[in-house]
């Protein structure tokens, strides 16, 4: 007799920047996921924070018209009486009298996808916590961490990973003294330097500066998308190596690695990783819809793959990705990058994605692990690790709210 199918909530949209792209990425992992296995019930966070579901947010091409896909998909708020174990999605809005009983989905794992904001830094997996739910990728903590590149540059300075060098401040600091920061990035950076908003990705709010006014000017750009940034020294001859790490704090592997293709000195924008048009890359998961080539995602970006380096930089670098993720506590599959000095050969941790764009299955395929495979090993992970937590004592059996533990109380209050 054949196990039930398991309900997955691919969840992805959300309140982010980088909305889209999570998106592309929801609908790639939802495409992927086997059928013989796995139901995806699709759960899209709208810009303004509404949720829906509905078998129409799977189809790509619906996204084409927005108000009419919200218009056609479900509402849906939690129910906090779900099953232990369990997510149940219940209807939403206003119902006619002879509609009957809002309609319920259960979901048995939540496999998330967002990108940026509360969907990557912890928040939507403290929720999940709090519901005891499985869900795939990193914890509260170490979506945290993982977001905040000041944090993570800080940690990995103190277990003596190499980064490059830095300056941060938050916009409280800034203001009103602009021209003391700037002196200080100068004088301990010089230029050229990268700017970037703290605690967001895609590229989105990053600039590069070659004087005090670009500096000026990135800073404050990087300021309207987050109030903490952080300032590098850039690395000359500049290569972007990129890893990913599969499994968890305990036991993890790492991909084989891929340099992006740059076509000149500049940084990779969004519109390089995203919407490349004809000229980018066409790997494609394992049975997912596509609407045109900027529905790849991160997929779409010319890269060589394997990375042309040497085999002890490449053993160096997967086994330096594969120390960070667990060191940062991670879990499911995140993306590393890196720098690398093309005249020294030195190279450089620049930064952790916990959910990464296209979750990099295209680093994978070619390690004999599919995208289907993936995101089965992605839940599995999640199942394995929320067993693990619920076999832990999870209570206390001590009744401080006795007569006797009150009255106590009260004496140590008075």
């Amino acid at each position: 007799m054949s196990s039930p199918l398991l309900n997955i909530g691919v969840a992805f949209g959300g309140v982010a920047p980088e909305h889209e792209v999570s998106v592309i990425s929801g609908l790639q992992a939802a495409a992927a996921l086997d059928r013989a296995r796995y139901r995806p019930v699709p759960l899209y966070v709208a810009k303004d924070g509404t949720w829906y579901t509905g078998d129409r947010l799977l189809d790509p091409e619906a996204y084409q018209d927005l108000g009419r896909l919200r218009a056609e998909a479900v509402p849906v708020v939690l129910d906090p009486a779900a099953a232990p174990g369990t997510l149940n999605l219940v209807e939403a809005g206003k119902r006619g009298f002879f509609a009957g009983p809002p309609r319920r989905f259960r979901i048995d794992v939540m496999f998330l996808g967002f990108h940026g904001g509360e969907g990557e830094n912890g928040g939507v997996q403290g929720l999940c916590e709090t519901f005891n739910v499985p869900f795939t990728g990193s914890g509260v903590f170490g979506s945290a961490l993982g977001m905040d590149k000041v944090l993570s540059k800080m940690l990995c300075r103190d277990q003596d990973i190499p980064i490059v060098d830095f300056e941060w401040f938050r916009e409280s600091q800034w203001a009103d003294h602009e021209e003391a920061w700037l002196d200080q990035v100068e004088e301990q950076l010089g230029y050229p330097v990268i700017i970037k908003p703290a605690r967001l990705g895609s590229s989105i709010g990053i600039g590069k500066a070659d004087d005090r006014a670009e500096l000026d000017a990135a800073i404050e750009e990087a300021l309207r998308y987050d109030d903490k940034v952080v300032i590098e020294r850039a690395v000359q001859e500049l290569r972007e190596i990129n890893c990913s790490v599969l499994g968890d704090p305990s036991q993890a592997q790492a991909s084989v690695l891929e340099e992006p293709i740059r076509t000149d000195d500049e940084l990779l924008s969004f519109q390089d990783k995203y919407m490349r048009g004809e000229g980018g890359s066409k790997s494609q998961p394992r049975g997912a819809k596509h609407n045109g080539d900027q529905a790849q995602g991160m997929a779409s970006l010319d890269r060589l793959i394997p990375a042309p380096l040497s085999d002890e930089q490449t053993a160096e670098i997967r086994d330096l990705a594969v120390r960070i993720f667990q060191l940062f506590e991670c879990a499911g599959v995140a993306r590393l990058d890196f720098l690398i000095d093309g005249a020294t050969g030195v190279y450089y941790f620049n930064e952790i994605n916990t959910i990464p764009g296209s979750f990099s299955f295209y680093l994978w395929e070619p390690t004999g692990v599919p995208f289907d495979e993936l995101t089965h090993r992605m839940i599995e992970i999640a199942r394995r690790l929320h067993r693990q937590k619920n076999s832990r004592i999870r209570t206390y059996d001590v009744n401080l709210l006795s007569e006797k533990s009150l009255s106590g109380l009260k004496g140590a209050k008075s």
